[in-house]
């Protein structure tokens, strides 16, 4: 025999509750404000990895200045001894030493003028390209934002004729179920 008119409508029910929450699954999916969000955030990740790799990390700066003066006076005898009759080698262990010890010094007036002066040119010199970007950045928002609409009102129209195919099955099998109790 059928299935009870109220198991069907639970069924019903439950494909209706289903594709309700897979709708709005994939309308959140294709928000313009979610995927533009989605990519900023992948932007920003990978800035931040590849200012990692040619900066470091500030933990693993500091811990490396912390071990590198501790073992400095403990490898100096050390570095002497392999750089005999070496001047290049010499030379480059000398200069690394020194540029060592002048990252631990603070810099002095002279050095933070230049150094804002340098940051200022920079900034200058930038600009152009950051407005380059904004300007890709908003053509790739706007780009996004009528291809998530289309998507957007294409699955409404699934949705729509998903759910009247499933409420016309539901009315099919009431009907049948009608039928076979009659």
């Amino acid at each position: 025999m059928g299935k009870e008119p109220e198991v069907i409508e639970h069924d019903i029910e439950s494909s209706r509750e289903d594709l309700s929450r897979n709708f709005d699954a994939l309308a959140d999916r294709v928000s313009p404000g979610r995927v533009v969000g989605r990519r900023v955030d992948s932007v920003k990740g990978r800035i931040a990895g590849a200012k990692d790799s040619v900066m470091g990390s500030a933990s693993s700066m500091s811990d490396a200045s912390g071990s590198a003066v501790g073992s400095l006076s403990d490898t100096a005898g050390a570095v002497s001894r392999r750089a005999e009759g070496n001047p290049l080698a010499a030379g480059l262990i000398a200069f690394g030493a020194g540029w060592l010890v002048s990252s631990l010094m603070p810099a002095s007036n002279a050095e933070a003028r230049l150094a804002g002066q340098a940051i200022d040119t920079a900034k200058e010199q930038g600009q152009p390209l950051v407005d380059h970007a904004k300007s890709v950045a908003q053509e790739v928002g706007d780009d996004l934002k009528g291809k998530a609409a289309e998507a957007a009102s294409d699955v409404k129209d699934t949705a729509t004729e998903s759910a009247q195919h499933v409420k016309d099955e539901g009315q099919s099998a009431a009907e049948g179920v009608r039928n076979d109790v009659s």
